[in-house]
């Protein structure tokens, strides 16, 4: 654990607007929830999606997620309750547990399974889809799981705590870090009362989502499995997330790449003939 360094925020972000998830199923039919979809894409450059699921039911998520490509852009998934085993044609192979990350870099192409390792309990947690640059699109494949021990944490003497799974927080540096867009991802764990002031550069999209509890930024209350994307306000310095209650809020944010955004499922690339080209790929086995 670590203290970190103090940070003052001068002027915060506001909520802009809220989005409700929308209810869905993907893989074999996991229910979940999809927060960011591709309406927001162009507002919240370089994230392209974010699911939330979180159910104790099994057979909401014991089918899991066959085997199922990807190309032109990196996965972030992050597990607060359950087990998952990834394997890939790449050769990778790792379990996902209570409170680990998963970070994949598809690049020019792979094909992987996420499957359950549960039959019964609560499986809860986010995936994040971050956009690759146009150069970086056709990198090798890469991947890494990374257990809750190894996710670098801030513990305040006031009980708030953050675990810093990319980008820096307060000094301290996270889990991973991407220099073309900066990503920054901190899970909040913020005690009644208390608020927790997060830098963020100017020019970088944020959002937040409260998964827990109730808490608030500026005058507008986060809606509860929410996506709540903050203004670009170019006087802002960053944000400042108040808790009524004992609330836990993902905050998200990073350079955006403003490049040409083309999604056919799960490719992303930057024109229409690079997607056509990837179905051909996978179609003739050219992925991992």
């Amino acid at each position: 654990m670590n203290e970190g360094k103090m940070v003052k925020v001068q002027c915060s972000r506001s909520i802009e607007r809220s989005y409700a998830g929308e209810a869905t199923r993907d893989g074999a039919g996991v229910h979940l929830t999809r927060l960011l979809s591709q309406e927001l894409q162009g507002r919240l450059d370089p994230f392209l999606m974010l699911d939330f699921f979180g159910s104790d039911q099994v057979a909401d998520y014991i089918a899991g997620f066959p085997d199922h490509p990807h190309r032109g852009f990196e996965t972030i998934t992050y597990m607060l309750e359950g087990r998952m085993r990834h394997r890939d044609n790449a050769g990778h192979e790792g379990l996902l547990e209570t409170g680990g990350m998963q970070w994949m870099i598809a690049g020019r192409g792979v094909v992987h399974s996420e499957m359950p390792e549960q039959e019964a309990g609560r499986m809860m947690g986010f995936q994040l889809w971050l956009n690759l640059p146009a150069h970086d699109k056709m990198c090798e494949p890469w991947y890494r799981d990374f257990g809750a021990t190894d996710l670098p944490r801030i513990a305040r003497p006031d009980g708030a705590t953050a675990i810093v799974l990319a980008g820096e927080s307060h000094g301290v540096v996270g889990a991973v870090q991407r220099p073309a867009t900066a990503p920054l991802v901190l899970d909040l764990h913020i005690p009644a009362g208390q608020s927790w002031q997060q830098a963020i550069e100017p020019g970088h999209h944020a959002f937040a989502v409260l998964y827990e509890g109730r808490a608030s930024i500026g005058d507008g209350a986060l809606t509860p499995r929410s996506l709540a994307v903050l203004t670009d306000d170019p006087s802002a310095d960053g944000v400042v997330v108040t808790a009524q209650t004992q609330a836990r809020v993902l905050l998200v944010a990073g350079r955006p790449l403003h490049e040409p955004i083309v999604q056919y499922g799960p490719f992303v690339m930057n024109t229409r003939e690079e997607i056509a080209a990837a179905v051909q790929d996978l179609r003739e086995g050219r992925f991992g």
